[in-house]
């Protein structure tokens, strides 16, 4: 009962708190509904990064891969604080000076509207049929694990899922589509600090669980008892080979931290460069303690429960109902819930950006007003809310694991556009139609390489493998392994690929007119003095940590 109270309690706090920050603020304008009125803060835009990166998919989904290989996955989240740090120091100040409110919207300025409509179309695909359906799967995976919801209501796992999704769904929908970004990002910042302290508790309360109440013996038992699990330098077997981190690893993240528009809408709605800037540095600095919520938990689960559980992907949420009290618990859910809730309305509320700004206006209706333009992008992203909750309890049966799934089909998406964006910032010459061909034959070579290729070579070696009467597990694994390279080296290879025909057409087919990039007046563009400076402080600090293990 007292968690229940807890966790109505704090969720009901958080939606009072947002409403009461964004009654002033006026949504029926673009940059109102958009970009909160371009009014938000440093504190405000780190808390909203925080939530929009981390929800239940990223700490259900790496503390599951940490379960199964240990702390090389945390790669995902110290290489990113690398990624955020460029982003804010090199591209935000473009993005910025030009005053855009969506990065198709710099597309369209540097190339022409039907670039920026594919490169919308394809950010809207990600979300919709990957990000939106993996939040609300692994959100309902968890609140079923934590709270034995199958037990307690008398039904399958699988009608819990169902269940768990359309409530969460709904009910983000409502926040997104009816909020803007400003209560989004309000309840971000709430949600952020309740989710740090909250996910600080696991472990410790798991560390304590070990050492029989001391946290420091917890540990020492811990590293002790699975060294293999403390070695950050994957083998070619590994979900993270350790060549990949120097290849697709840091296209993964520059994609998603300088060209996701999910992402930078939270920036493009700051007061200044200024505030843009130190609240991403503030974001990337305090990646370097993520590792703590989102990989230390799954190792502590695999000793606690000797690797036995049936899904990796539950250790998470098993060893929250293990270790924490349950005068906490609902209080973790309620914070947990306001993480879910976060990062699946802020992708609706990018989704309903995306829709209304680049493509309505564009192809349905040139003349539509400011309210025309928000409306028609609430329907959309009711209608994308919908799609992605029946989408997701599917979600189940991806074969290796949650996180994975998400990072090869990303993969799709990450590479050409990614490398659109980078050859539209460094070269004024190349020209539409590269920026089009990359765009769709770069989808393409990633689903040929990824669905076709890959098969075709591991079956050819498999088959090799069982003439030579191979059949030890281990031997076939490795063999499997390296039958094709790892997504994350095909990532590095096509992105590379991709700015070669890009620059081999600009070379034979110039682009006429000059492209100037636009300066806009609206926004103080002055740049963080200290930026460069904590910037380097913070990268030297993520990569020992790396290193170190």
């Amino acid at each position: 009962m007292l968690s229940i109270v807890s966790f109505l309690g704090f969720t009901i706090l958080v939606a009072f708190i947002a409403w009461y920050a964004t009654r002033r603020t006026d949504e029926k304008t673009a940059d109102g509904y958009y970009l909160g009125g371009r009014s938000l803060g440093a504190i405000t835009i780190a808390g909203s990064l925080l939530l929009t990166n981390l929800s239940a998919e990223q700490i259900v989904g790496l503390n599951g891969q940490s379960f199964t290989e240990g702390v090389l996955v945390m790669a995902w989240e110290t290489l990113a604080a690398i990624a955020m740090i460029f982003t804010a120091i090199f591209l935000l100040p473009k993005y910025m000076r030009s005053g855009i409110t969506t990065i198709p919207e710099f597309i369209q300025d540097r190339f022409d509207h039907q670039t920026k409509a594919i490169l919308s179309i394809l950010f809207l695909v990600a979300y919709g049929i990957v990000l939106l359906p993996t939040i609300l799967y692994s959100g309902s995976l968890a609140f079923s694990t934590m709270f034995d919801l199958p037990e307690l209501l008398g039904v399958s796992q699988n009608s819990v899922i169902w269940i768990s999704v359309w409530t969460i769904g709904i009910i983000g929908g409502i926040y997104a589509i009816f909020g803007g970004l400003k209560a989004v990002a309000v309840s971000d910042l709430i949600n952020a600090i309740g989710l740090l302290i909250g996910g600080l508790l696991i472990p410790v309360f798991g560390l304590m669980a070990i050492g029989e109440g001391s946290i420091g013996e917890g540990l020492s038992t811990l590293w002790e008892s699975n060294p293999e699990k403390f070695n950050a330098k994957g083998d070619v077997t590994a979900s993270i080979p350790f060549g990949t981190i120097f290849t697709g690893m840091m296209i993964a993240q520059m994609y998603y931290w300088g060209t996701n528009q999910s992402i930078l809408q939270r920036v493009f709605g700051a007061k200044s460069l200024k505030e843009g800037q130190k609240g991403m540095i503030l974001a990337g600095f305090v990646k370097f303690l993520i590792p703590i919520i989102v990989v230390l938990p799954g190792i502590i689960a695999f000793h606690l429960f000797q690797g036995n559980l049936e899904n990796a992907d539950q250790a998470y949420p098993a060893l929250v109902r293990k270790v924490l009290p349950s005068a906490f618990l609902g209080f973790f859910a309620a914070v947990l819930f306001g993480a879910v809730l976060s990062s699946f309305n802020s992708l609706l509320n990018s989704s309903a950006t995306l829709f209304g700004f680049d493509l309505y206006k564009q192809y349905f209706k040139k003349d539509a007003s400011d309210m025309q333009s928000v409306k028609a992008g609430k329907s959309f992203g009711m209608v994308l809310a919908i799609l992605s909750m029946s989408i997701a309890p599917f979600i189940a049966n991806a074969p290796d694991g949650l996180f994975a799934y998400i990072q090869q089909s990303l993969g799709s998406l990450s590479v050409p556009i990614l490398a659109v964006v980078a050859v539209g910032m460094l070269s004024k010459k190349v020209p539409a139609i590269a920026a089009k061909i990359v765009l769709t034959l770069g989808v393409a070579m990633y689903l040929f390489s990824l669905l076709v290729l890959n098969p075709y070579f591991v079956e050819i070696a498999l088959t090799e493998a069982a003439s030579n009467g191979i059949t030890d597990p281990e031997k076939l694994r490795v063999i499997k392994a390296e039958a094709y390279p790892h997504f994350l080296h095909i990532m590095g290879i096509l992105f590379a690929v991709n700015i070669i025909i890009m620059l081999i057409i600009g070379k034979v087919n110039p682009k006429k007119d000059l492209y100037i990039p636009k300066i806009t007046e609206e926004i103080d563009i002055t740049p963080w003095k200290y930026a460069m400076i904590v910037g380097i402080v913070v990268s030297i600090l993520v990569l020992s940590t790396y290193f170190i293990f």
